[in-house]
């Protein structure tokens, strides 16, 4: 055990740095994300920002850097970690360090694990609040150089993704007070973007870039240093103390959890993933101008996305329906309301991403308000019908009715510009995406010999999303009492059915086609997009068997899960971004068709594996994608390096699984939880379900197995709510 020495050289080895930049770290350190609303910061599991070349760290608002650096020298050398954790909320990140030895004019002037700094990091209400507790576990006192450095760069996050700009505007540098440093960036677009960073208690000496303390610490007591950067910010002091806004943080989030329907199962690994699963969904979650939205994931995606908003939406509707409420209250304001080639745009058409940094605001980028996703519109009218259907809320259907019948007219108009029955896609704008499914990376959707298929394209899911848009709307049409549209529009949903089975039906790959071409050739490839299809009900029952037995052959499932292609397939690669990896969302997309026609032992594999890939993983948590390898014994899945971890989907997952394995389906109109043939993992035990809604009712039940049956306790119900087992 080190021992401090009995007393400290006279001299320290620094007393106020110039600039210094921490001695080089020979190991990479991991890092995590925290998140409040619009806010997000990249920070690595020291605390610190920006240290040793982490380019992509970074405290972000509104899709812009505004914070590039933060780190903490002791001595003017970097702490040691002892470790990290995230707290189980995803609010918090502690970091345990300690100092290293640190000599002075030849002498030991401080052994190393003499102090101990406890350091805690959480945003909030768009500013990154730090508090450090740097404890003196020696007998003597301590005279301890701290030094802060900090910096702001105001870089629009496509530029720390690694784009290049030939101009960019001026940042400029102030200290404003004794403990307030402030950064300004005039941008090309002439908005004036701010920082200020408050420093508590004021330091010894404070520059534009550090703040420098001597601190005293007496014989086995603490000291506190507490540092907060402001986006945006004119203010001269945080808005409120560090504990207030955490206290703050951790109410809100009990609020919104008390709303909700809550999971307990008897299996700590499962239970584990669940709760990781919606710790992460909540982190999350941005309150908008609209109600509760997700924003697709952090780092790169911490923005409104319509595709990924709808399927999360759709993956915990019987958890949370205000989720579902949210997205489509957004999504329906910034629906398109006029033709615009540069960003993809058709009336009624919905959106698939929203950014708000200076190169969005200077259209050097086209994703400002960006159209260029075929899905999205078909997935509004199926997330409305679901939302409706849950929880019988006319009034809200007839908000947004208007915005139903739009996105419907751009289904049957510019969706499907041949007038084939099909909605497909080409972009209009070479900045644009040239693929617009979920598969959106420019070589997913490809021919058998490998060629990149040639447009437009018609995609195998999206004419089930349609199918079942069509299906849901004519119902929802009978309930504002249009049985005109709702006969016309079961009309079409049976037209396309019967249409989709001719054309998309591959015989020479026993499955459905991945797509049709520009010349309404098959695109045969074999892909985990036909698995998407079983979800919507559009394929016939022969089908959908034939297509589930070939997801879970070797070609496709992995162990882990269902990899995007099979593995025979010419552009097949277990580490490529959509050609052979496996991505949970695809897998709970598919895993709900399972469910559909009936085959939840079948189901369960999935269900398992995905399991067992998240408690190989880093905090139980599933991220956006993985590669596709075969899983070998002793071996945890591979990790795809840069997956957005949390994403919004992933995180959705296992509670969809879950739920579809339990066969929930809640109709809110009767205010009954409906449970059809419902299948309890092995590996799940006994679950606790709390505050079920069906409408203007909830109730609480207990599922367990009992001779190999599955057995149901209602333990309340209330406002007239009805759980049955069918």
């Amino acid at each position: 055990m080190a021992i401090a020495p009995s007393r400290q050289p006279d001299h320290p080895p620094e007393h106020e740095p110039e600039q210094i930049h921490a001695e080089a770290d020979s190991s990479p350190r991991a890092h995590e994300t925290l998140k409040h609303d619009d806010a997000f910061v990249v920070v690595d599991t020291h605390g610190d920002i920006g240290a040793f070349g982490n380019h992509g760290d970074g405290f972000f608002f509104n899709d812009t850097r505004y914070l590039s650096r933060l780190e903490l020298l002791i001595a003017r050398r970097p702490p040691l970690l002892l470790g990290s954790t995230l707290d189980r909320k995803d609010l918090q990140l502690c970091s345990d360090l300690t100092n290293t030895d640190v000599y002075s004019n030849g002498s030991l002037w401080l052994h190393k694990d003499v102090v101990h700094v406890f350091r805690t990091t959480y945003v909030r209400d768009a500013s990154l609040r730090q508090r450090l507790v740097l404890t003196n576990h020696s007998n003597i006192d301590l005279y301890l150089p701290v030094s802060v450095f900090f910096d702001c760069d105001f870089l629009d996050i496509f530029e720390v993704r690694g784009m290049r700009r030939e101009k960019r505007g001026t940042v400029h540098r102030a200290v404003d007070s004794s403990d307030s440093v402030s950064f300004s960036y005039t941008g090309l677009d002439r908005i004036v973007r701010k920082t200020s960073v408050h420093i508590d208690p004021e330091p010894q000496s404070l520059r534009e870039t550090s703040a420098f303390f001597r601190l005293h610490i007496p014989a086995k007591q603490s000291r506190r240093i507490y540092v907060t950067a402001l986006a945006e910010g004119d203010r001269l002091s945080p808005p409120c103390s560090y504990i207030k806004g955490l206290h703050d943080a951790y109410l809100r989030l009990r609020r919104s959890e008390l709303q909700a329907t809550s999971i307990e199962v008897s299996h700590p690994d499962l239970n584990h993933v669940l709760k990781r699963s919606m710790a992460d969904l909540r982190l999350l979650i941005t309150e908008t101008a609209d109600g509760p939205y997700p924003y697709a994931g952090t780092p790169w995606y911490s923005t409104t996305f319509g595709r990924d908003a709808l399927i999360t939406a759709l993956q915990v509707l019987w958890l949370d329906p205000s989720i579902a409420r949210g997205v489509l209250r957004r999504l329906a304001r910034f629906q398109a309301s006029e033709h615009d080639a540069a960003a993809d745009a058709q009336p009624g058409k919905i959106l698939h991403e929203m950014r708000n940094g200076e190169m969005a605001a200077l259209r050097e980028i086209p994703f400002g308000l960006y159209y260029g996703s075929v899905d999205s519109t078909p997935l509004f009218v199926v997330l409305a019908g679901a939302y409706v259907a849950a929880t019988d809320d006319k009034d809200f259907l007839r908000e947004i009715w208007p915005a139903i019948l739009r996105a419907l007219e751009w289904i049957n108009g510019p969706g499907d510009p041949d007038g084939d029955g099909f909605v497909e896609y080409a972009r209009e704008t070479e900045d644009g995406l040239s693929n617009q499914g979920w598969k959106d990376s420019h070589d997913s959707i490809f021919n058998k010999d490998g060629s990149l298929a040639e447009g437009p394209l018609a995609l195998v899911e999206v004419q089930g999303y349609v199918y079942e848009a069509k299906i849901v709307a004519a119902r929802m049409a009978s309930m504002l009492g249009d049985d005109v549209l709702s006969r016309r529009l079961k009309a079409e949903a049976v037209d396309l059915q019967r249409k989709f089975e001719e054309k998309f039906w591959s015989p020479d790959i026993g499955m459905y086609a991945l797509a049709l071409d520009g010349r309404k050739n098959r695109v045969d490839v074999r892909s985990s997009n036909a698995g998407h299809v079983l979800s919507s009900g559009i394929a016939s029952s022969d089908r959908a068997s034939r297509v589930i037995k070939q997801m879970l052959d070797a070609t496709f499932f992995s162990g882990w899960g269902i990899r995007t292609i099979a593995t025979t397939e010419a552009r097949y690669n277990p580490m490529s971004y959509h050609n052979g990896s496996i991505w949970p969302h695809d897998n709970a997309m598919i895993g709900a068709g399972f469910a559909r026609y009936g085959k939840s032992e079948q189901l369960e594999s999935v269900f398992n594996g995905l399991l067992d890939a998240a408690l190989n993983m880093s905090q139980a948590r599933l991220p956006e994608l993985f590669c596709g390898f075969r899983r070998r014994a002793g071996r945890a899945p591979i990790l795809y390096p840069v997956a957005c971890s949390p994403q919004a989907w992933a995180s959705g997952s296992m509670p969809y699984l879950l739920g579809s394995l339990l066969g929930i389906e809640i109709d809110g109109a009767s205010r009954t939880v409906t449970l059809n043939s419902p299948h309890l993992p092995e590996r799940a035990g006994e679950i606790t379900v709390r505050n079920m809604r069906a409408g203007e009712g909830a109730a609480d039940f207990v599922l367990r197995r009992e001779n190999g049956a599955v057995k149901i306790d209602i333990t309340k119900c209330s406002g007239g709510a009805k759980v049955v087992l069918a």
